[in-house]
């Protein structure tokens, strides 16, 4: 069965445009003209991903991204206003898994798409996963794709479990941006440099005691950031 795409956009010109291209390339798709009809839509039948413009006509694409990840982790692929940064930094704070700026090219957008789809499918199907990479009371489940602090699930979007991942498995190593930025998305699609930050911040969030003075995820001035190899039990 092909993954389906929910089209989240007042434009309905480009949303059937969209839907079409979708098809044509594999996939099912459906939309919605409004924030109210796509958490609707998303209740009524969860799609594999969702693709949520900014600007919409009763709520806001990041109120409606905050209700839906107020109850669903479905991956979320947000447009945004082309070179508006302000906009990409505040949907990947409240959970985007990506986002591509109007206008775009319907090619990248459905590169976009696999590759978000491809990090939250990672792992499944196989008959034995790689071994869970343990730091302490840290433990990051590569198999089931799951993290967790003193054994309890913490949330965190497909985008920065891979980033979570590529930083333990280098744990000790420091990495700049560009370098991790290749190792979770791959240089073949733009990428936004403080994109890095926010999602390491959201991370720290999630499994820091105290994300203000991390000791799981360092920063490195003017360098990147290091996964600390020793994780001590009280941190």
């Amino acid at each position: 069965m092909a993954d389906e795409v929910l089209i989240v956009d007042d434009d309905v010109r480009l949303s059937g445009m969209l839907r079409d291209y979708l098809v044509q390339n594999g996939f099912a798709a459906r939309t919605a003209a409004t924030a109210t009809a796509g958490l609707a839509e998303l209740a009524r039948r969860p799609p594999a991903i969702v693709v949520l413009d900014v600007m919409l006509p009763d709520l806001d694409g990041f109120e409606c991204l905050r209700r839906i990840r107020a109850s669903s982790d479905v991956p979320v692929v947000m447009l945004t206003a082309k070179g508006d940064e302000l906009d990409r930094i505040v949907g990947l704070e409240i959970g985007a898994d990506d986002y591509v700026p109007k206008p775009f090219n319907p090619r990248e957008l459905l590169a976009r798409l696999k590759a978000v789809l491809r990090r939250r499918n990672g792992g499944m199907g196989a008959a034995a996963g790689p071994a869970p990479l343990r730091f302490g009371r840290l433990e990051i489940d590569r198999g089931s794709r799951l993290v967790r602090v003193d054994g309890v699930e913490r949330a965190l979007t497909s985008y920065q479990f891979d980033l979570l991942v590529a930083l333990a498995e280098n744990a000790g190593r420091v990495l700049s941006r560009d370098q991790l930025m290749d190792l979770v998305r791959g240089s073949e699609l733009e990428a936004f440099d403080r994109s890095i930050d926010v999602h390491v911040s959201r991370i720290r969030a999630s499994i820091e005691d105290d994300p203000k003075h991390p000791r799981r995820i360092i920063t490195v001035r003017g360098a990147g950031y290091v996964f600390a190899r020793v994780q001590d039990e009280g941190g």
